[in-house]
């Protein structure tokens, strides 16, 4: 009778051992990524550099805002419909709307931007909206699910349920970097952050995963938003001081002011009247 107890409780012992191991291994960490990178799209072939010039900024300027595609890897993959992008870029586009100096902003669909496509794709798009100055929107959205094995045993498990669950994680970058496409430069760039801490139980976790990553995005956007503001005005005070670094015209018909400021059409008058004087002295 012994030594079939002891047989049984050997038998119970490795049930409970593979279950444990099964268990660890299904109760694991996981983490899923959804991204797009602006270096991958612009710089796709790491031995060719594009070298930028100094910028001609015609004012006022046509502003293009697009997404860039999504990388092509295993473990990199979409979570953002094109109507959420478009959602996302609505709400970027105001911003640009308040300044003078930009005349129409244009919002690209997603199809109209190759994967790797590069200046040379931006070349076609400038050519085929009239645009000069585009804002590249990218993202990158880790989501990582970490239950610890010390916490089995204040879980309940009722029937296929368990609850007091996942642990997650949801980290989210919205960036926005604003390219001259003739000249190649970068204007500027505006990144927005997010960062969520959530609980679900392992029913609801693919819903709740869901809903972290949609409010994610939207917390991100917001706060790129407000970046965003910032950096543009940091933009028109770099043009005021750093005028051999930019080179700033009007078109044709278009007298200045407004947000770029009074100020800025002041400064482009007193070079004009500087370099008449230096003229006449001559």
């Amino acid at each position: 009778m012994k030594s079939i107890r002891r047989v049984i409780c050997l038998v119970i012992c490795m049930l409970l051992i593979g279950l444990l191991a099964g268990c660890a291994e299904f109760f694991g960490s996981r983490k899923s990524r959804y991204a797009s990178s602006t270096v991958e799209y612009l710089y796709p072939e790491q031995d060719v550099v594009e070298v930028p010039t100094i910028p001609h900024l015609s004012l006022p300027l046509r502003v293009g805002v697009a997404f860039v595609p999504e990388g092509a890897g295993v473990h990199v993959k979409s979570r953002l419909s094109e109507k959420e992008k478009m959602d996302l870029m609505d709400r970027i586009v105001p911003e640009f709307k308040k300044l003078a100096f930009v005349k129409e902003i244009t919002i690209i669909p997603s199809d109209y931007l190759t994967r790797r496509g590069s200046f040379a794709n931006l070349d076609q798009i400038r050519t085929m909206y009239g645009i000069d100055v585009i804002a590249l929107l990218s993202f990158d959205q880790v989501q990582h699910t970490d239950e610890g094995f010390l916490s089995l045993s204040y879980w309940t498990i009722i029937g296929a349920y368990i609850i007091k669950g996942e642990k997650n994680d949801t980290n989210t970058m919205v960036d926005a970097a604003v390219y001259d496409i003739t000249s190649r430069k970068m204007l500027f760039r505006a990144p927005g952050t997010d960062h969520i801490k959530s609980s679900a139980t392992l029913a609801n976790l693919t819903e709740q995963l869901r809903k972290d990553s949609s409010k994610g995005f939207h917390s991100a956007s917001d706060d790129l938003v407000i970046n965003l503001q910032n950096e543009l005005d940091r933009f028109k005070t770099k043009i005021k001081e750093m005028p051999e670094e930019y080179v700033v015209e009007h078109k044709p018909g278009y007298t200045g002011g407004g947000s770029m400021g009074g100020a800025f059409s002041l400064f482009l008058l007193s070079l004009g009247g500087l370099a008449l004087w230096r003229g006449r002295n001559r």
